[in-house]
């Protein structure tokens, strides 16, 4: 069975030519109609499956379109054109401290971070605990995530992120903010995840973390796949690629 399903999809993204910082300006290119943009094409033609319980590893040079197309599955941004079809659902662990409010507490941004992924106040109670637990950050729950350094910014969100009741799990390239330490027991409950039957979409830059974890990986270069299989054999067309 799938659990992800991708169709023909494409993202583009429009890199003006130059800063209008006036009314005047804008309203002569209204009036002009000069194209004084290019698109660029992120994201071109993508089409991939993944079954239920597999971990697929994303891998693919600065700019290829990894991240874009994980806020795509995640619903943070929108396709120009195709269809994503996932059953279950999604938590993802996308960019370091988004949906935090610095001036809260750690326990208030618990709740805030949980709610983004779909959970209730009364499913965050019960797992509150083990969130806090796992990032041990106990005694830090009612400081103020202003006072937070990146690393500890880091286990408080993947902790909320990977306790919550997911089906589909994606985690882009953050976990080299944290320590040895806590980077050892991310990969291990990612392992539990997948012991679990859980979907997950794994992107990073290190590799070897992408071999242990991930069956398949999918290489992305200019905006489209260029190869998706095992692992080891698509990590040496990427190195081949750098080479």
């Amino acid at each position: 069975m799938n659990s992800i399903v991708v169709t023909d999809l494409s993202k583009r993204f429009r890199i003006p030519h130059q800063k209008k910082s006036t009314v005047f300006q804008n309203v002569i290119g209204l009036i002009s109609r000069q194209m004084d943009y290019e698109e660029f094409w992120v994201l071109k033609d993508i089409n991939f499956e993944i079954k239920s319980g597999e971990t697929l590893g994303l891998i693919g040079r600065n700019g290829s379109g990894k991240s874009t197309l994980l806020k795509v599955l995640a619903r943070v941004m929108y396709p120009d054109s195709g269809a994503i079809d996932i059953k279950g659902k999604v938590a993802s662990f996308l960019e370091l401290g988004v949906g935090f409010q610095p001036e809260l507490s750690a326990a208030e941004n618990v709740y805030i971070y949980a709610s983004i992924m779909g959970m209730s106040r009364k499913q965050t109670a019960k797992i509150y605990d083990s969130i806090f637990d796992f990032a041990d950050l106990k005694r830090f729950e009612n400081m103020k995530l202003k006072n937070f350094s990146s690393g500890m910014y880091l286990r408080l969100a993947f902790s909320t992120a990977i306790q919550a009741e997911a089906d589909v799990l994606l985690i882009d390239e953050v976990l080299a903010v944290a320590d040895e330490a806590f980077q050892a027991k991310c990969i291990a409950k990612i392992n539990d995840y997948k012991k679990l039957g859980k979907t997950v979409i794994f992107v990073s830059h290190t590799l070897d973390w992408v071999k242990a974890l991930c069956t398949r990986t999918m290489l992305l270069e200019a905006s489209r796949i260029i190869s998706i299989g095992e692992s080891e054999k698509v990590i040496k067309q990427y190195l081949d690629l750098l080479a």
